[in-house]
């Protein structure tokens, strides 16, 4: 992509696609993407350290729960910042 983003597709489970993530990036953080159902997968087997949501107050439909079933305190995260416009709220989360 142009700036030097590179994407690979991995089909082996998502603890491969991870470790492989890891050693491309060396000591550079690395993001999960992938919708709704991928990060969901992450957060359940615990693999997410931090998650920066942005919500807007334009409603799509109904789309994917991220958070249904999913107790972000009990698995030990906690508010880390929280910045609020008239277009958007970005909350990030950290696991303790």
């Amino acid at each position: 992509m142009k700036g030097g983003t590179t994407f690979y597709f991995v089909t082996d489970g998502i603890e491969s696609a991870l470790k492989k993530a890891k050693e491309a990036a060396k000591d550079k953080d690395v993001r999960i993407g992938g919708g709704v159902s991928v990060v969901r997968q992450y957060l359940k087997v615990g693999l997410i350290d931090e998650m920066h949501l942005a919500f807007s107050p334009v409603f799509l439909g109904q789309g994917e729960n991220l958070l249904s079933g999913i107790d972000l305190p009990a698995i030990g995260f906690k508010e880390a910042e929280r910045v609020s416009t008239e277009k958007a709220t970005h909350i990030v989360l950290k696991r303790q």
